[in-house]
């Protein structure tokens, strides 16, 4: 594992070439980052609100993002991706907080998520070519969160390219068959699609990806915009949950930049009303289809119980043109927020949102009073699906009641 890197380059990689960013340096703890010249020029905002185009040396506060700006922290894995570098880290007997941000950021290299890269890049290169058995990947994934090798700890890292989040997960090559899955964090063989996987942590049931799969299925019922999704079969329990990836498109790049990184929001400690996000997605698409999208799930996300809508769970793409759009929707699943609320708020109720606080929102943003209503009632007849649905996957009992209740 490198480390004590003092200096890393910034590009973007749209898939037809690479352009500079800037500079990122750290000097006594702290990060600074200057941008190019060229990209200035070029008036390409990658960050309009917290890391606009301007001349000069900018430098951030530690918190939230360990003092980088948003969008290069929007590059680091987390939860997972975090828990794997720094238990190879201490395989290595470094300790994870001698590790800077410019280490972490430059073995992302050039396989992140999204657009940007960085250099050098001293991302996993040892990667086997060859097809992938899912039940053993599962299993490797429960290993290391019981505390395991490290051959195993490499392996994983370099599956996991920068996608974040809690569960365990694994960036694949998937081909039209969905039989054949490969390595998906670098370059794919000719006929296989990038995509990610997630497997159950400790604390998921078996079914857990399949109540993700029937929520994606009832999302995209209710107008939702989703990746499309696939059930993988597994030998123990209703299968792995796995999304294609929107930040790729052929040999395309979209670059991708969460809300949380957008706004420095800290996800850990809920700040946000779905007010403050219908209006950031007008400021930064200026296309109320757009908004109207960010509304839909919104509605998707209170009427599901999907409390976990935190600030990193809403990401949006830009173009080589410097267009921005709204992602699909991602980690939508039967969850509870922290004490049991919205991590997001609706108008201020994070409790116990109901239609009242959803028509608001929506007048609020513009929509007219049919569309809004005409979007609670398709979102409510799509989750009328869930009982039907769950049976069909196999979703235990338990489960079925237990969200059917919170649906009802």
């Amino acid at each position: 594992m490198k480390r004590l890197i003092t200096e890393l380059k910034v590009r973007l990689d749209f898939g037809s070439g690479i352009l500079p960013v800037g500079r990122l340096a750290i000097r006594d703890h702290t990060v600074y980052f200057e941008y190019e010249a060229s990209l200035i020029q070029r008036g390409l905002e990658i960050s309009p609100l917290r890391l606009p185009l301007k001349t000069g040396v900018t430098a951030f506060e530690t918190r939230p993002f360990e003092g980088l700006a948003g969008v290069f922290s929007d590059s680091l894995p987390d939860g997972w991706g975090r828990l794997l570098f720094d238990r190879l880290a201490r395989s290595q007997n470094i300790l994870p907080s001698d590790i800077t941000p410019l280490d972490r950021l430059a073995h992302v290299g050039f396989h992140g998520m999204g657009a940007l890269v960085y250099e050098p890049d001293y991302s996993p290169s040892d990667i086997e070519d060859g097809f992938i058995d899912l039940d053993q990947l599962a299993q490797q994934a429960s290993e290391v969160l019981a505390g395991s090798s490290e051959e195993i700890i490499q392996e994983l890292l370099s599956l996991n390219g920068s996608s974040a989040g809690a569960r365990p997960k694994a960036l694949i090559g998937v081909d039209e068959t969905r039989q054949n899955i490969t390595h998906g964090a670098k370059q794919l063989a000719d006929g296989f699609e990038p995509w990610l996987i997630k497997f159950p942590n400790s604390q998921d049931g078996l079914d857990s990806g399949a109540i993700e799969y029937v929520y994606a299925l009832m999302a995209k019922e209710a107008g939702v915009v989703m990746s499309e999704a696939h059930l993988f079969a597994a030998s123990k329990g209703c299968g792995y949950f796995a999304a294609k990836r929107f930040d790729r498109d052929g040999t395309k790049r979209y670059h991708m930049h969460t809300v949380s990184g957008l706004l420095h929001s800290d996800f850990r400690t809920p700040s946000l009303d779905y007010e403050d996000l219908l209006t950031l997605t007008g400021q930064l698409t200026k296309d109320i289809r757009e908004v109207e999208k960010m509304y839909r799930l919104a509605v998707f996300n209170v009427l599901a119980h999907n409390r976990d809508d935190h600030a990193k769970n809403f990401s949006f793409l830009m173009d080589s043109k410097g267009e921005w759009k709204l992602s699909p929707a991602y980690d939508l699943t039967f969850s509870n927020g922290p004490g049991g609320e919205q991590s997001t708020m609706v108008m201020g109720e994070g409790r116990n949102p109901s239609d009242k606080q959803l028509i608001k929102l929506g007048l609020e943003a513009g929509l007219s009073k049919v569309l809004v209503n005409e979007i609670i009632a398709q979102t409510k007849a799509a989750l009328g699906q869930w009982k039907t649905l769950a049976k069909e996957y196999s979703i235990s009992q338990a489960n079925i009641d237990l969200i059917n209740k919170r649906l009802a």
